[in-house]
Parts: C-alpha cells; sequence; structure tokens
C-alpha cells in the first residue's frame, strides 16, 4: 500500500523493497485481483498485482527476453506459440520478433491486465497487439489446454503469478500433463519458478510436477532486478532432451535466421548457454536425473 508516496510490496512478510511513487496511474479491483499501475522515479511505469511487482518499464526486458527467446531457439523450429499469462503483452511482443514464428495465441484471465497495460504501459507490447499473426483471447488458460488439439503447438510459455490465488491452477499436474499432450513431438514449456533464494519450494515443487509429464526437466536463471532475493529461475520442462544442450554456434544461427540477434538487450547465444549452468543451491532443488 502506497505512505507518504511510497509503495511497499508485500511478497514476502519479513523483506521487501519499496519504491517512490511520482505518480499513481491506476487502481483497480478485478474479478481475480487488486491492480495497481503508477510511475516511479527511477523504474519508470511499475504494475503490481496484490501487492507484487508484475513489471517494470526499466527491467522488464530481462525476464521477457530470457522466457522468451530461450524456449523458441532452443527448439529450433517453433511455428506455433502458446502463451499462458503475460497481460502485459511483453513476452508476446518477443515471440512475434521470431520471423519464424506463423501463430502466437496468448489467453490472459484477467482482461483488467490487458486493458491497463495498453492504456499505461504501451511500450510493453507495441505494436504486438495488432500484428495478424496474434490470438489474444481473455479466458482461462486451464480451459484452454484442456481443450487444444494434441501436438497443436510447438512451445508452451506460462507467464503467472506465483502459485498462489489466480496462478495456482497453473502449477498441477494435470496443467502441465496437458501442456504435454498439446505440444508437438519436440515441443517444451517454460514457466517462472520464483527467486530460489526466497522461493526455494515453488522451484522444487512445480520441478516434481513438471517430471511427470516431461522427459527433461531442469531451469535456468535470469538476474532481474525488481524480483529480489538473487537469480529468478525460469522452469524447463523439454520432451526432447537435446535442446537444452544445443551447441552455442547453432544458437546464435538460428538467432539470426529468426530475426533476434543483435535486437536484444539481456539475451545473447553465450547467456543463453551459460543461464543452464546452476548454483548449487539452485540446482539442488531440482530432481535428481
Amino acid at each position: 500500500m502506497a505512505t507518504d508516496s511510497w509503495v511497499n510490496e508485500t511478497l514476502y512478510p519479513a523483506w521487501g523493497q519499496r519504491f517512490r511513487v511520482k505518480r499513481e496511474l491506476a487502481r483497480v479491483q478485478s474479478d481475480f485481483q487488486d491492480i495497481m499501475v503508477f510511475e516511479s522515479e527511477f523504474h519508470g511505469r511499475v504494475m503490481l498485482l496484490d501487492g507484487v511487482v508484475q513489471i517494470t518499464e526499466a527491467d522488464e526486458f530481462v525476464y521477457q527476453e530470457m522466457l522468451t527467446h530461450v524456449p523458441l531457439l532452443a527448439h529450433g523450429a517453433a511455428r506455433r506459440v502458446l502463451i499462458i499469462g503475460a497481460g502485459d503483452g511483453g513476452v508476446l511482443r518477443r515471440v512475434l520478433q521470431h520471423s519464424t514464428v506463423e501463430k502466437a495465441v496468448m489467453v490472459e484471465i484477467d482482461g483488467e491486465v490487458i486493458r491497463l497495460a495498453k492504456e499505461y504501459l504501451p511500450g510493453i507490447a507495441g505494436e504486438a497487439w495488432s500484428d495478424p499473426r496474434a490470438e489474444v483471447i481473455v479466458g482461462n488458460g486451464i480451459d484452454y489446454v484442456r481443450q487444444a488439439a494434441a501436438g497443436s503447438f510447438d512451445v508452451v510459455i506460462v507467464d503467472s503469478t506465483d502459485p498462489i490465488g489466480v496462478g495456482e491452477v497453473l502449477f498441477t499436474d494435470e496443467f502441465y500433463a496437458n501442456c504435454a499432450r498439446l505440444l508437438s513431438e519436440r515441443g517444451l514449456v517454460v514457466n517462472q519458478c520464483g527467486v530460489p533464494f526466497m522461493q526455494a519450494d515453488e522451484l522444487h515443487e512445480t520441478s516434481l510436477r513438471r517430471a511427470k509429464a516431461f522427459a527433461d526437466v531442469f531451469a535456468y536463471v535470469a538476474a532481474v532486478p525488481t524480483y529480489v532475493g538473487g537469480f529468478m529461475t525460469l522452469g524447463w520442462a523439454a520432451k526432447d532432451p537435446t535442446l537444452r544442450r544445443v551447441p552455442l554456434a547453432e544458437i546464435r544461427s538460428r538467432a539470426n535466421a529468426a530475426g533476434v540477434l543483435g535486437q536484444t538487450r539481456y539475451w545473447t547465444p553465450e547467456i543463453h548457454c551459460g543461464a543452464f549452468n546452476l548454483p548449487p543451491y539452485i540446482a539442488e532443488h531440482l530432481p535428481k536425473s
């Protein structure tokens, strides 16, 4: 909540961060969550959901690039991509940067997030909302994956809140089983798994669930300044274990062919390959192979 022009994040009860507010832009109670958008002094515009930072204009590129470019370039031939959540449009924008992508379906449960992002954070998605390859659905991602045809997507990207409240159903056995079913033969799914220094159980438990449906379960890391507590982990679940070990030169070649190489601010072929080299304090929470 805001106090004397400051907003305090409420993710952890005993530790957190705060932002000085230049101007509050919107405060909405949707059918699902409390949404706040404000202008900060250093991070640009910021969106909070239920008091937790979701995105800032200053560092969104780190999270969005790693959540998108890593799975698409590891796959190498992804034509159809399913995005669950990501109502700000940043993941959709990065997916559509890949000239090789023919269709991107985004399913966001809270239409108010999309509306507020379009109005107050237009630079996050850019022109993605009007790209003819994009299909944006305001609806339940759980229902969508239940009904999607087998083999209809190559990559699934899950950009959700933590596994509490509205985001909880996106971390279940059923959800991952349905993702495996709707993915093509070499398909993979990535999802945010929290900051393991503070949320180790989240990485551990979701990894065990993903391992029930996928042959290769792992995680990779990104350093997102406003996701406090050290590395953010991004969960990885692939049908083909070789996708995690694509050589650096091949990743570079694929990025160049897709039109992504040189267009990023965090992702590089070297960062891509290095992100899977986990510190022991993170790796210990993954299933033993």
